[in-house]
């Protein structure tokens, strides 16, 4: 058995380890910016209107929890359909 086999090479072309490679850059990327949006949509009040200490410390957390929900439901998403079409043949 040569090395090459034993690591998986000839399953996929390059092109289709390339679109993959793409396709987790994509949803890494774009899950962060929607988790960093949440977060901001969340504190903005806090921000905005210069509530309490305490107000603003439960609106950090429950945007950073509700942000960081978001971000990783959306790059699951992502990567769930790329691979649904993938197995498609799309």
């Amino acid at each position: 058995m040569s090395e090459t086999w034993r690591m998986g090479a000839g399953r996929e072309s390059r092109v289709e380890k390339d679109a993959m490679t793409v396709e987790i850059v994509f949803a890494l990327v774009s899950g962060a910016v929607l988790a960093g949006a949440v977060f901001g949509v969340v504190v903005a009040p806090y921000w905005i209107w210069e509530l309490s200490a305490g107000t603003g410390s439960v609106l950090k957390r429950a945007g950073a929890a509700l942000g960081g929900l978001v971000g990783v439901a959306h790059i699951v998403r992502v990567l769930r359909r790329f691979d649904q079409e993938r197995r498609l043949g799309r």
